[in-house]
């Protein structure tokens, strides 16, 4: 290959001209970062979420900058709606190259008190709902020759949380660790990457309560090697990479987006 051939393909490492993303849970806090992450680099992209409002207001933000950008609504506990809004985006965009799931919910009991409603909600928003996303938008890109598709997990697939409820957390990011890889492995011949990106607790609405509370603050920056928490551009930076030509030959992989903590647990 030429030099300038290679400098070519240097410069469009991360470049995404031309591709629609869908970033589910666009509008919270990791997923606008996303969002802005995957327009700035080119993409087109569909925010969605169960607020129509909230997308729209994203939408317009990003409209504003120079982007373009879809909003719709959707309910992760409802298949029927998961894949109508997927088709839905297939439609006014032109189909779906690069899907990003950032909808998790968390529901803290400890493990004596878990409720079977709470078991239920918590492994089908982060599960059951991850997978049915990932149904939808692979059969666009198995229809196309080709995507990504990339979840939100947590260090908390790997890694027990002591004194705090989170075991069927745990257990849905665990399980969707798995489904990563056999979804990889499954979907490989067709040319479709599917990848994890697992943070520890990142810096959002969500966690707040958490890192309001000292003590608890405190004792987890003190695990983690680079002493703090991690920023929603962390994860954006990463959801970037494994969505970019830069990584075209990763598939089934979880990165671990977590200032080292999994390195010394």
């Amino acid at each position: 290959m030429q030099a300038g051939g290679t400098a070519q393909q240097l410069r469009g490492l991360f470049r995404l001209d031309g591709k629609v993303a869908l970033v589910a849970g666009g509008y919270g806090g990791i997923g606008e970062a996303v969002t802005w992450a995957l327009a700035a680099y080119g993409a087109r992209v569909a925010i969605s979420g169960r607020s129509v409002e909230r997308a729209q207001a994203l939408a317009g933000r990003l409209g504003d900058a120079g982007y373009t950008a879809f909003a719709t609504s959707f309910d992760i506990l409802q298949v029927e709606s998961i894949r109508r809004h997927v088709d839905e985006v297939a439609a006014a965009l032109g189909g779906v190259d690069i899907l990003v799931n950032c909808v998790g919910a968390q529901r803290e009991e400890r493990a004596e008190e878990v409720t079977e409603s709470a078991w239920d909600n918590v492994s089908d928003v982060n599960l059951k709902g991850a997978f049915f996303l990932s149904q939808a938008a692979g059969r666009h890109q198995l229809a196309a020759g080709g995507g990504r598709q990339i979840h939100l997990s947590s260090v908390r697939s790997q890694l027990g949380l002591r004194g705090r409820g989170y075991a069927a957390y745990c257990s849905a990011k665990g399980g969707l660790n798995l489904l990563v890889k056999q979804l990889a492995a499954e979907w490989a011949p067709h040319h479709i990457l599917v990848n994890g990106v697992a943070p520890t607790f990142v810096r959002t609405e969500f966690v707040r309560p958490y890192l309001e509370d000292k003590g608890f603050y405190e004792g987890l920056i003190g695990r983690i090697p680079l002493q703090r928490i991690a920023e929603p551009i962390d994860c954006a930076g990463a959801v970037l990479f494994l969505a970019s030509p830069a990584s075209a030959f990763i598939t089934g992989q979880v990165l671990f987006v977590d200032g080292g903590i999994t390195a010394t647990q």
